[in-house]
């Protein structure tokens, strides 16, 4: 069963594993893939805008002769031919981003924000002519090449056949993308956020199914150690019993009535005592189904105390141990169930009593005190002690310590549980420190009844 938990708990990991690599995968494609698409309609911006500036070439336009300073040509119109107006001339740097603007929204990429430059082209050199528009950032953005995208030279002339094709000098444009990543993530957000809750989803499904699986298996051991308590506890008494029948059958037996009545008592004993181990058993369902209702009334915590330790004053003596009572509280009168509380200060009383070391004598000390409104109730003792896993999972149904194949302390798990569901019926709490070897001490909450 272990070796099998282990095999499903490694594939379990290693198919989430898998889904979470294939998730990043695709997130990292679908990026690139978005990214390109991006880059590719910048471009297409560009190639938009420089078809369109290039119809503002074709038209004959030239520059008005300055007044009032004469002109060294004669004609006016060889004077227009040698001084069309440029793109430049023609267009604010206002007019033409808002000409780029609406290329971009009209591509879909509303959000993008963006620089450009316009300037003569030199053909004779590799460097950039004049600059005739320029937005304010633009050189600091198209030196930024890890966070900006910036589109090739976009050569603007007059077009082929035109009336200025040849006479008009030709311009160049650039546009850098600002910050273009940030609108891939943007466009990918409702993707990447279902990737996401896809992912937590299944980490969720992989967690709820190893704790689920984990939880089986603990129930699965505490149904085993169930089962082994109860066939002990029931062995025991069964054994006894049907000794007592055969030692009945016995003619000399027969013959003494003292003997018979001997036999009978111990028959009805042990059948007694398996009585009790099932209204245990019955109890805890009762108390898991909720069906037990209590009935509150005024108690003296202080009475019921000294009731109980009466009751283990002979298994106190066999162990050569004692009990001291420090009952310092002033007021001890709280609203209880008197069978249940009775039941549960038994049940502590009894587990330092059983729990306890061998050829030591038990020193149980129970005090009480007054904490506000409350009640406070101390049980320590001087026994075995328990360890951190077990002061975790003490006052779980059915768990007990391992102790091996040990059954030297009889019991099913129950009693702690039992004790706990009982306080908390009560509106109390109950928190328990304990040393492994060293003793264990309980520690009571209740509140006191309202005057």
């Amino acid at each position: 069963m272990k070796r099998i938990f282990t095999i499903i708990t490694i594939l379990i990991s290693l198919s989430l594993i898998g889904i979470i690599v294939f998730q990043i995968s695709w997130l990292r494609n679908m990026i690139l893939l978005q990214e390109d698409r991006v880059k590719q309609k910048v471009d297409e911006v560009g190639i938009s805008i420089g078809n369109e500036l290039k119809e503002y070439k074709a038209t004959y336009m030239p520059i008005p002769p300055k007044t009032g300073t004469g002109s060294i040509f004669k004609d006016d119109f060889a004077q227009g031919l040698l001084n069309f107006q440029t793109v430049g001339a023609r267009f604010t740097t206002r007019e033409l981003y808002e000409k780029i603007r609406r290329q971009f929204d009209h591509v879909g990429l509303k959000d993008l924000k963006f620089e450009f430059v316009l300037m003569l082209d030199n053909p004779r050199s590799n460097s950039l002519g004049r600059i005739e528009r320029q937005t304010s950032n633009f050189v600091k953005a198209y030196e930024d090449k890890v966070n900006n995208y910036s589109t090739g030279w976009i050569l603007i002339v007059s077009p082929s056949g035109s009336a200025t094709e040849n006479l008009a000098s030709d311009e160049v444009m650039i546009i850098v993308a600002l910050d273009w990543r940030n609108v891939v993530i943007q466009q990918l957000q409702l993707r990447i956020a279902l990737a996401i809750l896809f992912t937590l989803i299944i980490i969720a499904a992989f967690y709820l199914t190893v704790r689920t699986m984990l939880r089986q298996k603990k129930l699965g051991e505490i149904k085993n150690d169930f089962i082994n308590n109860m066939t002990h506890e029931f062995k025991t008494p069964i054994a006894t019993i049907s000794l007592a029948v055969d030692a009945m059958k016995n003619e000399r037996v027969l013959q003494d009535r003292e003997k018979i009545e001997y036999f009978r008592g111990i028959i009805k004993e042990e059948n007694q005592r398996m009585n009790r181990q099932v209204e245990t058993i019955l109890k805890a369902s009762q108390l898991e189904r909720q069906e037990v209702e209590l009935n509150l009334k005024p108690l003296h915590v202080h009475e019921v105390i000294k009731h109980v330790v009466d009751n283990f004053a002979l298994q106190l003596q066999e162990k050569n141990g004692h009990a001291e009572l420090l009952l310092q509280a002033e007021n001890d009168l709280i609203d209880a169930d008197e069978v249940h509380f009775s039941n549960l200060v038994n049940n502590l009383v009894d587990n330092a009593v059983k729990y306890s070391k061998e050829n030591v004598p038990v020193q149980l000390r129970i005090s009480t005190q007054v904490d506000g409104r409350r009640l406070m109730m101390r049980f320590e003792d001087n026994g075995i002690g328990m360890n951190k896993e077990t002061v975790k999972r003490v006052f779980e149904r059915f768990y007990r310590a391992h102790t091996g194949n040990l059954h030297n302390v009889k019991g099913f798990g129950l009693g702690l549980s039992y004790v706990k569901t009982m306080i908390e019926g009560h509106h109390g709490e109950i928190k328990v420190e304990s040393v492994l070897g060293k003793g264990s001490t309980f520690v009571i909450h209740l509140p006191l009844k309202k005057a």
